[in-house]
């Protein structure tokens, strides 16, 4: 109990911190106001902050100054945000919700969604180039790992393999593959990035890569049980919908089941890696289980 309530406080915490940092930074744009109202409108929609959360947890297993990744984390969560109002587009999953509100393109419209994305995706890496917290040998890194992270060789990548899968039967191994890149690779710029300015060495940041590579896997296995067993009103869609759209998911391959087992097997792993690490008494430890037994 006492540790679920450290990673709450942890957890809401950092969550809040986030949220006031991403707002001071948009509302200080001196830009035009359809454009910035598009952009709050989509970091103000309720997210988890997960990944911004991993890598202060990251960063807070070597090290506890959060001023020198706080930057960092609010980059990460424009990434993440610019891919989710790129995702609900029609010409992308076309949806109308996100989170139980109205998506980007339907609050405003197709166009300022798009221009809402770039714009969130350009602004992430100009906060980190800012950032007096950092040498300038660490914003290189940094800025590297993110780009590489988020682009044609990560996010991207998953992005287009997940849409060229939709209604063909892929192999497990396949839906892995598209995991990895479309979810997983956020996962690891946070874990390894948290670490690397914590100043982790080699050695554990090599178990950490591999620890974010099966943590990024549990979140999507539970995705897919959720969109099956969930709560409509707590995951904020349709329950349903990964089947409605013919979707590739560990349900759909091993059942509910085997989806579950698959999981566990993920979580074994993923601990396994962090104790290998030396960061298994962390606040990461309990995040696999957050990540695991997640109700949305």
């Amino acid at each position: 109990m006492i540790v679920q309530e450290k990673l709450n406080h942890f957890i809401n915490t950092n969550r809040e911190l986030i949220g006031q940092e991403l707002q001071y930074h948009l509302k200080q744009l001196d830009i035009p106001e359809q454009l910035k109202a598009s952009m709050i409108y989509s970091t103000e929609a309720g997210g988890k902050r997960l990944r911004p959360i991993l890598l202060m947890a990251s960063f807070d297993a070597y090290n506890h100054d959060n001023n020198k990744v706080l930057s960092s984390a609010v980059a990460l969560e424009m990434i993440h945000t610019y891919s989710l109002i790129h995702d609900d587009l029609p010409a992308m999953d076309d949806d109308d919700l996100r989170r139980g509100q109205p998506t980007n393109h339907i609050k405003f419209d197709e166009a300022t969604a798009i221009l809402a994305g770039d714009g969130l995706l350009t602004l992430s890496f100009e906060l980190i180039s800012n950032d007096l917290h950092l040498t300038d040998g660490e914003k290189v890194q940094i800025i590297q790992l993110l780009s590489t992270a988020s682009g044609p060789k990560g996010m991207v990548a998953g992005q287009i393999r997940d849409m060229e899968a939709e209604r063909k039967a892929v192999t497990l191994e396949e839906l892995e593959t598209i995991h990895t890149l479309k979810t997983g690779e956020l996962f690891r710029f946070a874990i390894r990035s948290g670490a690397y300015l914590g100043g982790a060495t080699n050695e554990q940041i090599k178990h950490l890569d591999q620890f974010a590579h099966y943590l990024g896997l549990i979140f999507q296995v539970q995705d897919d049980i959720l969109d099956v067993t969930g709560d409509a009103a707590k995951i904020g869609k349709p329950v349903g919908s990964d089947e409605a759209n013919d979707k590739n998911t560990y349900v759909k391959l091993l059942g509910i089941e085997g989806a579950v087992e698959k999981k566990e097997n993920y979580v074994t792993k993923a601990k396994k890696e962090l104790s290998d690490a030396d960061a298994d008494t962390s606040h990461l430890m309990s995040l696999v289980d957050y990540f695991s037994k997640r109700d949305h």
